[in-house]
């Protein structure tokens, strides 16, 4: 049976294997090149051969990966909204900024077809962000959920800022510290408990309904706990046997989506939805709105996902 822990939403369609089992470099002075810190110590040029130190680096505070290119004019417009983030956070994110023209191995790693393209790394595991250049305020948005991500899967580390860096920011607002509810579900994810985590974060949303973390941390750990104790082969099985039974579909799609086949799982929701009689499409309907906000409404998985189930109601 499979036995889902948080880090199984964190799959992407991206394979690093090959890049995690290299050899790591040797220290700097050896004469291998090393991540190199830019505007701050919070940015760092990244290159093909010290990407498994980055990795690492991703089990103590989540990367946020930005794939540029010289020539690419949008990179040159998101490049520095990357940054600034980054460096408001004080610590909590890195970014590690590739030249994919110089990095062709990263390039492929990350099926890079197209730039600006933007990939979290937490705990090892790579998390699609957006491609192509967004506004700051969507950049802050999908940080945020970024952050909730990496907390629920205990990689809550803080890479410490120099006092050239400290004084750079000085003018900057202080982090909000994590509201007690928050914190609770924070509490209850580690210890697997996601009952009392849904129940922290209804509770937010009770007291703030715009609250757009508690949002997305709600539709995580309910994705969590109803995937808990599922068979992989028995879901599929019973699915392919009743293709409009619609607790039997969901379960898959869950299954896909916490594997990271995220686009399976739309697929198959949209599949059922439009095959459904009108009066019985709203539950897969609220699903696939729970689906979306749990993988961002930035990703172009979403955005397709979205256009397809707008031609499909009207």
């Amino acid at each position: 049976m499979t036995d889902p822990t948080p880090g199984a939403v964190l799959r992407g369609a991206v394979d690093l294997s090959s890049l995690r089992n290299r050899p790591q470099p040797p220290a700097a002075g050896a004469g291998q090149p090393v991540p190199e810190a830019s505007a701050s110590a919070l940015v760092m040029d990244v290159t093909d051969a010290s990407f498994p130190q980055v990795l690492e680096l991703s089990r103590t505070v989540p990367i946020v990966v930005d794939l540029w290119a010289e020539w690419c004019g949008p990179c040159k417009q998101l490049s520095p909204i990357l940054e600034k983030v980054v460096i408001e956070l004080g610590g909590r994110v890195v970014l590690a900024k590739v030249d994919v023209d110089a990095n062709p191995q990263l390039q492929q790693a990350f099926r890079a077809q197209s730039i600006p393209m933007v990939v979290a790394l937490v705990a090892g595991q790579p998390v699609p962000m957006f491609t192509g250049a967004v506004p700051e305020q969507q950049v802050r948005e999908v940080f945020a959920q970024l952050l909730q991500l990496a907390a629920q899967n205990g990689v809550t580390g803080t890479v410490p800022v120099g006092d050239q860096d400290a004084a750079d920011g000085a003018s900057e607002p202080e982090e909000p510290p994590v509201p007690p509810l928050h914190a609770e579900a924070y509490d209850a994810i580690e210890a697997g408990d996601y009952a009392r985590a849904v129940d922290a974060y209804e509770r937010a949303l009770a007291e703030n309904p715009r609250d757009a973390d508690a949002q997305a941390g709600l539709g995580q750990v309910r994705l969590l706990q109803r995937v808990q104790g599922l068979n992989l082969q028995e879901a599929r099985a019973a699915a392919a046997a009743a293709p409009l039974d619609v607790g039997a579909q969901f379960a898959v799609a869950d299954l896909d989506v916490s594997g990271g086949h995220v686009e399976d799982a739309f697929e198959r929701l949209l599949e059922l939805f439009a095959a459904l009689p009108t009066d019985e499409r709203a539950p897969v309907r609220e699903r696939l709105l729970e689906l979306f906000g749990l993988i961002g409404d930035a990703d172009p998985r979403v955005i397709r996902a979205r256009g397809r189930l707008a031609s499909l109601l009207f």
